[in-house]
C-alpha cells in the first residue's frame, strides 16, 4: 500500500477536528474541571482567626486574712454530679455555676435543690446548646462553633433566657463552651450586657482528668484565683478529686466565694466597665 505525505490542509483539517471534538466534550460533561485539562482548581486559603481563652481572677484580700478562692462549674449538658453537689451543699460552701438551656431542661431537680440553696449556688449563663460562641465557621475541641455573629447573638440570649425562665435573676455572667472566643466574638458578647467568665486555675481539663490529678490541681488554688470544673459528669473520675479538693481547701481555711461577690479582673477587654454595663 502506498503511504502518501499529509499536506498542510489535512493537517489543518484534523487540528480544527480535534480542537472543535475537545471544546465539545468540555461543555457536555458537567464534571470537567481544571484538572480534567491538566491543572488543580485553586485552593482556598486557610482561615486565620485568632482564638482566645481570657483569663479571669480577683484581688487578693487586702488584710492577708487568708486566701480566698472562686469555685465555678460549668453544667453542659448531661446530668449532675451528686459528689460534688452534696459536699458543696454539705458544707455550706458557695459557688458559681454555668448552665445551658439544655442542661436546665433535661435537669428539673436538681435546678429545684439550686433554687432552694440561693445563698450558695450563683447561676450564670452557659449559653443555649453548648455551642463555642465564635462567629466564624470552625470547629474547636471537635465541636463546631456557631459561625456567625447571629448565631453567637441567638446562643447568648437563648441561655439567658433559659436561666431565667427556670426561675434564676438574669445572668449577668457569660461562658460559651470551649470557653474560647474570637475579637469579634468577645466584642458582641460584651455588647450585649454581659461580662465573660474566663479563669485562672483549669480543675479537670473538661473532667477528663483522673480524681487524682484534679485533686491535685484544685487543692494547689491560691488566693484570688477563679477555678474551673465539671458538675455535669457523674460518671468521670474527675468529680471525685474535685470534691475531695473542696474539702482539703476548706480544711486549710480557704475563704469561698461566688463571682458575685467579688470584682473579678478578665484580660482581653471580657470584664472591663463600658458604658451601660451594670
Amino acid at each position: 500500500m502506498e503511504i502518501r505525505p499529509i499536506g498542510p490542509d489535512t493537517m489543518r483539517a484534523f487540528a480544527t477536528a480535534a480542537l472543535v471534538f475537545l471544546a465539545f466534550g468540555l461543555a457536555a460533561s458537567p464534571a470537567a474541571s481544571a484538572s480534567d485539562i491538566g491543572g488543580q482548581p485553586p485552593a482556598s486559603p486557610p482561615l486565620k482567626v485568632r482564638l482566645v481563652e481570657p483569663k479571669l481572677h480577683f484581688a487578693k484580700a487586702a488584710d492577708g486574712s487568708g486566701a480566698r478562692v472562686a469555685l465555678t462549674f460549668d453544667a453542659c449538658m448531661g446530668a449532675v454530679d451528686e459528689r460534688i453537689l452534696s459536699t458543696l451543699i454539705d458544707e455550706r460552701i458557695p459557688a458559681t455555676v454555668f448552665v445551658t438551656a439544655r442542661w436546665l431542661r433535661k435537669n428539673p431537680a436538681t435546678v429545684a435543690v439550686f433554687l432552694a440553696h440561693p445563698d450558695l449556688f450563683e447561676i450564670e449563663n452557659h449559653g443555649e446548646n453548648h455551642v463555642p460562641a465564635i462567629d466564624v465557621a470552625m470547629p474547636v475541641y471537635g465541636i463546631p462553633a456557631a459561625g456567625s455573629p447571629e448565631a453567637v447573638s441567638r446562643e447568648v440570649a437563648r441561655g439567658a433566657e433559659a436561666v431565667i425562665a427556670a426561675g434564676f435573676p438574669a445572668p449577668h455572667w457569660f461562658r460559651g463552651a470551649t470557653a474560647k472566643y474570637d475579637r469579634a466574638s468577645i466584642d458582641e458578647i460584651r455588647a450585649m450586657g454581659y461580662r465573660i467568665a474566663g479563669y485562672s486555675l483549669n480543675g479537670d481539663d473538661g473532667s477528663l482528668l483522673g480524681a487524682g490529678a484534679a485533686e491535685k490541681r484544685i487543692a494547689a488554688a491560691k488566693d484570688g484565683d477563679v477555678v474551673i470544673s465539671h458538675i455535669n459528669q457523674p460518671t468521670h473520675a474527675a468529680g471525685q478529686g474535685v470534691a475531695n479538693a473542696i474539702l482539703k481547701l476548706k480544711a486549710r481555711g480557704v475563704e469561698f466565694v461566688r463571682l458575685a461577690d467579688v470584682e473579678p479582673v478578665g484580660d482581653n477587654d471580657t470584664t472591663s466597665a463600658r458604658p451601660g454595663l451594670f
